[in-house]
């Protein structure tokens, strides 16, 4: 899926040439033309990222970086020829991303938006664990084998999430449990030891025997 780019500028030569170059690049772009309504406008294209001026009609970039931080935590690039240290410092202590003087370098202003996407979204692509030819889903809460697939309780998801991310080490009971308090999960060791055979009892019924293996006073280990 295209990333969207909004662009708040008022001078239509930067505005037409920041369209063309970020077309070019693959990002699905829009660009604001009603500055009295440029937050109902961001909120209608509900962009990833916005590009934003400094002087703009009506309220100002700063201004608009406020609002837009009352309710979204998407990436703001200010790009703008207010070039001073305290424009630079406002821009940061507003919840700007990153400050981009005019006239900017265009190699350096796609990599700049590149890196920050990259880093916003990551969690857009769903987690998949996977162990010995076993894929755990916690997106979906199932776990997969073979082609067959078991849903999962709260509870054994994230006892599962905990195994598969220390796979191959000794996970104390000790631990899974404080693991699961912090998680706000209210478990003890008795249902620990109940919730183990549940997960059990699943793991058998689409192929996997002995998937999760006991270690005598020690604790668990896939």
């Amino acid at each position: 899926m295209k990333k969207k780019i909004l662009i708040i500028e008022d001078d239509v030569v930067i505005q037409t040439q920041l369209k063309t170059l970020l077309s070019g690049n693959g990002y699905d772009v829009f660009a604001v033309t009603d500055f009295s309504r440029t937050i109902r406008q961001l909120k209608e294209f509900s962009p990833h990222l916005v590009l934003l001026d400094i002087k703009l009609p009506g309220d100002g970039g700063f201004e608009l970086c406020s609002q837009i931080r009352t309710f979204s935590n998407m990436p703001i690039i200010f790009v703008t020829s207010s070039n001073t240290d305290m424009d630079e410092l406002n821009s940061i202590m507003l919840g700007g991303d990153a400050f981009i003087t005019k006239p900017y370098n265009t190699a350096i202003l796609l990599a700049k938006i590149a890196s920050l996407l990259k880093r916003a979204y990551v969690s857009e692509q769903p987690e998949i664990l996977t162990w010995n030819g076993t894929s755990l889903h916690p997106e979906s809460s199932f776990i997969e084998y073979n082609g067959k697939r078991a849903e999962l309780t709260k509870n054994e998801l994230k006892i599962l999430c905990y195994l598969f991310r220390n796979a191959g080490k000794i996970c104390p009971r000790n631990d899974i449990v404080d693991f699961l308090w912090d998680n706000r999960l209210y478990i003890d060791d008795n249902a620990l030891s109940v919730n183990i055979t549940r997960i059990r009892g699943k793991l058998t019924a689409i192929g996997l025997t002995d998937f999760i293996k006991t270690k005598h006073r020690q604790g668990y280990t896939l």
